[in-house]
């Protein structure tokens, strides 16, 4: 049995040529350009299920960007562009703490023999790490955990892109 039939989107000509612009151009990121495309070819008239088989995404993806793209009509594209129109909102979360300056600090830390730092270890751990970034005031504070998670992502980023 059939559903509803989804609302229909109807594109100005500048609409219709920025999008078809910007999923051609070969910059535009992959999920931008992707939905540019769920949104040109629910104004084909394709239904949801239609777009989401062609295209290789869920029905509710494409009900998603079809929605959206129906819920900005009211703001004019001088106020927002099609690139904002496809791109998510922003997620709440607790808002960064540490700056990479500091994020540098603590990986420096890490490659550091500990002896150099007047500890008596030969090895560093999270909560030596996270102490002594403490100690040097880099940070007010941070957890064992995080502070090792830090150096583990620094000294592989450090050593993939080829530095010593």
């Amino acid at each position: 049995m059939r559903g509803p039939k989804p609302p229909a989107i109807v594109l100005t000509a500048d609409e219709c040529r920025d999008l078809e612009a910007l999923v051609r151009r070969h910059t535009t990121a992959q999920q931008i350009a992707l939905r540019g495309r769920i949104v040109l070819a629910a104004a084909d008239g394709r239904n949801n299920a239609q777009i989401a088989r062609d295209l290789a995404v869920s029905v509710p993806t494409v009900r998603r960007w079809r929605e959206r793209w129906i819920g900005l009509l009211c703001i004019p594209l001088s106020d927002l562009e099609i690139v904002e129109r496809l791109t998510d909102v922003p997620r709440p979360g607790r808002p960064i703490q540490i700056s990479d300056e500091q994020v540098c600090q603590i990986v420096r830390i890490g490659c550091e023999a500990p002896h150099a730092s007047g500890r008596p270890i030969t090895e560093w751990s999270g909560r030596e790490i996270a102490d002594e970034a403490v100690r040097r005031k880099i940070v007010e504070r941070i957890s064992p955990r995080h502070a090792a998670r830090l150096v583990k992502r620094g000294i592989s980023n450090r050593t993939a892109s080829g530095g010593g």
